[in-house]
């Protein structure tokens, strides 16, 4: 099916802390805690964290201490928040509506008041745990995290977990992911971030809670910032899918005895992990943790400004090779994803074909002449299990070769087809797809996957017809300059999405510079590469062949060029940034003489130079 060599892609990247911290882990972990002097221990969790195993460990480690469960004692009942939440649940499978609640609204104040007044009372010293349990009111205390990614806590409810205070252990996976999506994770998040300045330690629960790794507030928040001047992966993961293919098993190196494999999420901060290299001893925490804190050394201050504390950029793989086509689908508009959905931006997308087989096809846009009511009604009689949906009849189906770049902003009815390896470059939201046929297939689960034709009508772009894509979308291509060994192009993306990207082909060392704001890049041709500081302040970085990586904003200036087996190969990278938020500074830094701009402007019209500052 592809003739690409495997690659030594890294599974497990990792990022070294500075100075000589301690790790501490098991039964030294809490007595490392109970050292740190404060007569009451708050251990405060992330939602996933098993407690029950977690209040008997630290029972067991600390026997002098009283346990209590802040969660049993204080909060509010499970009908209670199920009554506070509904208008965020809604009644559908997979959309709710953002929450913007804060954890206290769960609780019971006057009984967190009386926890306090509990542990004040007497002398016995006190270990408080939960999901909220630095909301008792005390003066001191020992500040415990328990952290855990996103993704981790999605592989326990698949197996079996309910929700925070939820007795829906067999409820269908996608309503318990709803609910974490649109609430838990969100007060979650909103939680956490308020705890990051008093946090004293940190604990890893990604694993078992007798092996979770101890680190200090001080080295977290130092491991948090060296992330942030530095090149680095987060963790990738992978998932298998009803359309999923055979390329990544062979070429990423992944397992074999699996059925397939359909998605890689390579850069989605809100659910991948970072690892933290702590003395030798690796660290697991959610990678989200450096987005909330070092906002501005990652993103830039003008993407700060923009998005606050989260990531905008999402890259991903979509894997189809000997498998099937994607459902055909579109994305909310703005105007309508933050009207029902309460997010304040939507889910812009575009497909760069990494590899292919010969009849890779992408379908985009409407078929010129295209009747919506017709389409519409065709698309709700399949949907209802009465006939098959021609897509073909509605649907333009464009051919793709190798290193094509196909824009879809929001609107478009599009999918991927058979037999194709896609890197998505899009916009981090990444749950509302619109689906409105799905070739007659059933989920891994046995059941249809969710089908939304009237959210989709709502937002398709009938006028979006086969010339339009033509001229719009595909082959938008333009190079921007050229030097000895190397030449840069835009691919894209359109004029609606915020995304701009630039491909550079190299057999020499390239000069990039963030400009202030947060890049993100895959080597997309050739088998590995270096990326390094010109004046040393990171350690060369080698990225290997389909390696999805981040340049914090802070970076500034770096260069990429051809390493190990890719010395005397033409390589090429992707590069995606946020459109206009390049610093003043920055861009004054990129119009010295001898830089990069300087010497593309004697050689592209002056609008290719101004889209690169």
């Amino acid at each position: 099916m592809t003739s690409t060599l495997p690659s030594s892609y890294d599974k497990f990247p990792s990022v070294p802390v500075p100075g000589n911290p301690s790790v501490w882990s098991g039964t030294d972990a809490w007595q490392e805690v109970a050292r740190h002097g404060a007569k009451t221990i708050v251990v405060d969790t992330y939602p996933g964290v098993k407690m029950d195993e977690l209040q008997a460990f630290v029972a067991e480690a600390l026997p002098g201490h009283r346990v209590l469960n802040v969660e049993e004692l204080a909060a509010r009942s499970a009908a209670e928040i199920d009554e506070l939440i509904a208008a965020n649940l809604t009644e559908d499978r997979v959309f709710g509506v953002i929450s913007h609640h804060a954890l206290a609204d769960f609780y019971d104040a006057e009984r967190l008041a009386d926890i306090a007044r509990q542990v004040a009372a007497d002398d016995v010293p006190t270990v408080l745990v939960g999901w909220g349990a630095a909301l008792v009111p005390l003066r001191d205390r020992t500040l415990v995290l328990a952290d855990m990614a996103r993704w981790e806590l999605q592989q326990r409810q698949r197996a079996g977990a309910p929700n925070w205070r939820c007795s829906n252990t067999d409820e269908d996976n996608l309503r318990k992911y709803k609910r974490s999506f649109f609430v838990e994770w969100r007060v979650a998040d909103r939680h956490k971030r308020s705890l990051f300045p008093a946090v004293d330690y940190v604990l890893d629960t990604n694993r078992t809670v007798s092996g979770a790794k101890l680190i200090t507030g001080e080295t977290f928040h130092r491991g948090m910032a060296a992330v942030a001047k530095t090149p680095f992966r987060v963790v990738p993961f992978f998932d298998p899918g009803v359309w999923g293919g055979q390329w990544m098993k062979n070429v990423l190196g992944l397992d074999g005895d699996a059925d397939n494999y359909a998605w890689c999420f390579d850069c989605v901060p809100e659910e991948n992990s970072i690892l933290l290299d702590v003395g030798g001893e690796i660290v697991e925490l959610p990678s989200i943790d450096v987005v909330f804190t070092q906002p501005v050394g990652l993103l830039g201050a003008q993407t700060f400004a923009r998005f606050g504390a989260e990531f905008p950029i999402r890259f991903d793989f979509l894997d189809t090779m000997g498998g099937g086509n994607l459902s055909l689908q579109v994305h909310p508009l703005t105007d309508y994803i933050q009207d029902r959905f309460g997010m304040h931006y939507t889910q812009d997308e575009s497909y760069y074909i990494l590899d292919c087989a010969e009849d890779a096809v992408v379908y985009l846009g409407l078929k010129s002449g295209t009747d919506p009511a017709a389409m519409v009604e065709d698309l709700k009689r399949a949907s209802d299990g009465g006939t098959h949906f021609p897509a073909e009849d509605y649907v333009n189906a464009f051919p793709a070769k190798k290193h094509d770049h196909f824009s879809i902003p929001a609107g478009t009815v599009h999918c991927s087809g058979a037999n194709s390896m896609v890197l998505e470059i899009s916009a981090t939201p990444y749950i509302f797809t619109f689906k409105m046929w799905d070739w007659d297939r059933v989920g891994l689960d046995g059941r249809p996957r969710p089908i939304h034709v009237d959210h989709a009508s709502r937002n398709i772009q009938w006028d979006r017809n086969t010339e339009w894509a033509r001229e719009q979308l595909l082959d938008q291509v333009e190079e921007l300059g050229s030097g000895p060994g190397w030449t840069e192009e835009r691919t894209g993306l359109h004029e609606l999405e915020f995304i701009e990207v630039r491909r550079h082909w190299f057999t020499d060392v390239v000069e990039h510079n963030t400009n202030g704001t947060v890049n993100v890049l895959n080597l997309v041709e050739g088998t590995e590469a270096v990326v390094e500081s010109p004046d040393g302040s990171f350690a060369p970085f080698v990225v290997s062949y389909a390696e999805t990586f981040i340049v914090p904003a802070a970076v500034g200036a770096y260069t990429i060029g051809p390493h190990g087996s890719g010395v005397g190969q033409q390589l090429a990278t992707v590069k995606a940034s946020i459109r206009g938020t390049e610093t003043a500074l920055a861009r004054a830094r990129c119009t010295t003489p001898g830089s990069l701009v300087t010497r593309v402007a004697g050689e592209a019209p002056l609008s290719a130079v101004r889209g690169l500052l």
